[in-house]
């Protein structure tokens, strides 16, 4: 509420670590001070079967309150925003036991063990429907998936570990919760976001700042809304260079259904003052 309330915004998002799936399926998760989350790895197919079938519905209930304590106090015209990690993002923690900068542990494995490892990322699709099912059943107005390794893998893995999971994520979703809205978010997917807006039934799209914008503008906003795509070292730095990529992002996609985000996550150093900034140069103040 803190942020929405501090600066206006058209939106909050319910923040809950793309990693409580793994806890709530039973897998050992703690976070290092200054290093970032650790995991039981999965080494070895064995231990795919170790990982439980279904969520521990206890482990996840608390977030399911904190959507219906924070609704009645957001403003009717704030979309509450929910989420979770895709399969092929939380499956890359899970195989690893950590965040690697290629994610190398799990591409192997998935292509050394094809069977053992789509039975992990079936696991995480079902965990997954149920987890943004119950999270819009409790008042959240939209959510996304965010498959922020996506760009890591070659075309045919990108359709099969990225492409499909989420498409049986958004069915089931939908067959739950029929009007359900769905932003689909694979950081990195460059030319395949094509591929991804073409196979999956969303209502918006994320666009990473690495993406060339006149191809996403053409290709992708031509199709559906799309979000994004401020990167996050633009805002960090402030000053001139802040004012010139905002203003890049909004000349870009500004005339078509649009919603003004970063290309990521915001970095924690970030100066409060940029952020108010940026929001100043967005609202023509």
């Amino acid at each position: 509420m803190q942020p929405v309330r501090r600066f206006q915004f058209d939106a909050a998002i319910l923040f809950s670590d793309i990693l409580v799936i793994p806890h709530a399926l039973g897998r050992r998760v703690s976070f290092v001070a200054g290093e970032g989350p650790r995991l039981e790895p999965i080494i070895r197919s064995a231990d795919v079967a170790k990982v439980a079938k279904q969520v521990d519905k206890s482990v996840l209930a608390p977030i399911y309150e904190t959507i219906a304590l924070v609704k009645p106090e957001l403003p009717a015209s704030v979309c509450f925003l929910g989420f979770c990690g895709a399969p092929w993002t939380v499956a890359t923690y899970m195989i690893a036991g950590e965040g690697t900068p290629d994610q190398a542990p799990a591409r192997l494995f998935a292509y050394r063990e094809p069977t053992a490892f789509q039975a992990l990322i079936d696991i995480l699709v079902e965990a997954s429907t149920e987890y943004l099912t119950a999270q819009l059943v409790a008042g959240v107005d939209a959510v996304q998936i965010f498959d922020t390794w996506a760009g890591v893998l070659p075309p045919a893995e990108f359709e099969r570990w990225s492409i499909e999971p989420t498409n049986k994520i958004i069915s089931g979703v939908r067959r739950n919760v029929p009007k359900a809205r769905i932003i689909g978010f694979p950081r990195g997917a460059g030319t395949m976001l094509e591929r991804y807006v073409d196979r999956l039934a969303l209502n918006a799209v994320g666009l990473d700042w690495a993406i060339d914008r006149g191809f996403a503008c053409e290709r992708i906003q031509s199709r559906m809304p799309v979000q994004g795509n401020l990167d996050p070292l633009a805002l960090l730095a402030g000053g001139e260079a802040l004012d010139r990529e905002t203003d890049a992002v909004l000349e870009a996609f500004g005339s078509n259904p649009f919603i003004f985000n970063l290309g990521h996550g915001i970095l924690p150093e970030t100066p409060v003052e940029n952020v108010e900034r940026m929001l100043k140069r967005i609202r023509g103040g």
